[in-house]
């Protein structure tokens, strides 16, 4: 599975979502710790939409829930989490991305080989920092790419 982490979800901000899963009672938004107002939502992915998927950083933890998945990022998806910061108790840095992208076993190693993607390194400066619509950017800036120079049409050598 894959989580999409630069498409802003529209029309819905996180203490709204709050209020929708009963993490806190309509109100109480306006007593919510600031980085709590600010912790974008984006749309993860095509599959199970509904669902949602806290990435954040790896100063919080919560014990067989949380999914370290490098040194400094993890992924929990469970309401603990949100409810964590609602009270100002969870991690520093957090975005939360409904839905999450899937391949069939092979599928993706398969696209890869073919040239069908291209990976860099995540980091926290990229999953977590700046405009979720210049991720893009930044990612193929990282591996030296020149986005101007990207051809959408395939050839051959």
């Amino acid at each position: 599975m894959g989580i999409v982490v630069n498409k802003p979800a529209p029309h819905i901000s996180f203490p709204d979502l709050l209020v929708q899963l009963d993490v806190i009672s309509e109100g109480e938004e306006i007593r919510l710790p600031e980085r709590a107002g600010a912790i974008p939502i984006l749309r993860g992915g095509p599959v199970e939409a509904g669902r949602g998927f806290v990435l954040h950083s790896a100063d919080f933890m919560i014990e067989d829930s949380t999914l370290s998945i490098n040194d400094g990022i993890c992924l929990t998806a469970t309401l603990d989490i949100l409810k964590a910061i609602a009270r100002g108790e969870g991690p520093e840095k957090a975005l939360l991305a409904l839905g999450y992208a899937g391949w069939a076993p092979g599928q993706l190693e398969t696209e890869i080989q073919a040239n069908g993607w291209l990976n860099c390194p995540a980091d926290r400066g990229l999953v977590f920092g700046g405009d979720p619509d210049l991720k893009y950017e930044r990612a193929l800036q990282k591996i030296g790419i020149d986005l101007a120079k990207l051809s959408p049409e395939a050839g051959h050598a």
